[in-house]
């Protein structure tokens, strides 16, 4: 073990865990992007029907309950740190708290797979912040790598559509429409960072996994002004578009690790609707979770960082994501 690192955090979304909150959380989600008043407005509504709780922060709180574990078990023995972005527990506050504990250099797990300005390059920044705000004492930082094409993520993704699969007859399985979806980015952001390509190949192995040949990668929640292009095709859309003898289809959140609003309500809510008027047998695959083959990758990109002689394991035929990005990115295109 040659580590200089003495914590991990787990860096994230965040989301609201009671009404009251929800209107100020997506006030932070949305600061700075021009979002128009009536679309926030609208999401809120989709938190009223949760009761105006996210479910992220407490999947992000048993993700860290089974890493400890793990670490426990397995080694490094790192105290771990839980901070998000836009809701409490914010990074800003827990990297104070890590400064009171006398932490001086972490490990960074970000709970995205993918490259993109949203899922990568603002949470660099994110710390960047925080750290100017604490000052000298502020902890060092070094964030792990992207896990797209890390077979951790893979193999248990590919369980996890084995468990909906098997919710469809038998004799339909081979008609059945398989649908992938992640959160939808600016076209324009898309085309200066990795996020469709890395999107593309997790997709194209998890399907090589089972075997599968014909799948469809779709998108969601897309929040920008209407004249601007994101990426498509939505998945509302596609749903509209399926046509044959498909009667079954199985949506495979890859982009959320966790459930939260956007799965809850565009995929459970608005597509299961859409599904229903449609005449197709919806089942949505579960995310990713605690899956424990994932818990263990996470213990494996630590000990990428902290052991000279640890393996770095990879899919497919993308590079392996860098540990430290080139200054130019995933850059904030709009």
């Amino acid at each position: 073990m040659t580590t200089s690192h003495d914590a991990l955090l787990v860096l994230s979304f965040g989301g609201p865990e009671n009404m009251q909150d929800v209107i100020p959380f997506l006030e932070n989600v949305t600061r700075g992007k021009h979002i128009p008043r009536q679309r926030l407005l609208e999401v809120a509504r989709h938190y009223e029907l949760f009761d105006g709780v996210s479910p992220i922060n407490a999947q992000n709180r048993a993700l860290i309950n089974a890493l400890k574990t793990e670490l426990d078990e397995h080694g490094p023995c790192l105290p771990i740190y839980f901070g998000n972005r836009n809701w409490h527990p914010l990074l800003a506050d827990t990297m104070r708290q890590m400064a009171d504990d006398g932490i001086q250099r972490a490990l960074v797990f970000v709970t995205s797979p993918f490259g993109s300005y949203p899922s990568c390059r603002q949470y660099i920044e994110n710390i960047q912040t925080a750290q100017h705000h604490i000052g000298d004492d502020a902890p060092r930082f070094d964030k792990l790598r992207l896990f797209f094409n890390h077979p951790g993520f893979i193999e248990p993704m590919a369980d996890r559509l084995t468990e909906a699969l098997e919710k469809i007859p038998v004799q339909r399985r081979s008609t059945t429409a398989i649908i992938f979806t992640a959160h939808s980015i600016p076209s324009a952001m898309a085309a200066a960072c990795p996020y469709q390509q890395q999107l593309t190949e997790s997709c194209q192995l998890i399907s090589e996994k089972l075997a599968i040949t014909d799948w469809g990668l779709v998108y969601q929640s897309r929040s920008g002004m209407p004249s601007q292009a994101w990426l498509e095709p939505d998945i509302c859309d596609y749903l509209k578009g399926l046509s044959g003898p498909i009667r079954d289809a199985i949506i495979v959140p890859v982009g959320f690790l966790c459930d939260h609003i956007e799965v809850l309500y565009d995929l459970d809510t608005e597509a299961a609707q859409l599904c229903n008027k449609l005449g197709i047998n919806m089942v949505r695959c579960a995310t990713v979770g605690t899956h424990p083959r994932f818990v263990t990758m996470i213990r494996q990109l630590i000990a990428e960082r902290t052991e000279l002689t640890a393996t770095r394991l990879a899919l497919g035929s993308l590079r392996l994501a860098p540990d430290i990005c080139s200054p130019d990115c995933c850059p904030p295109t709009h």
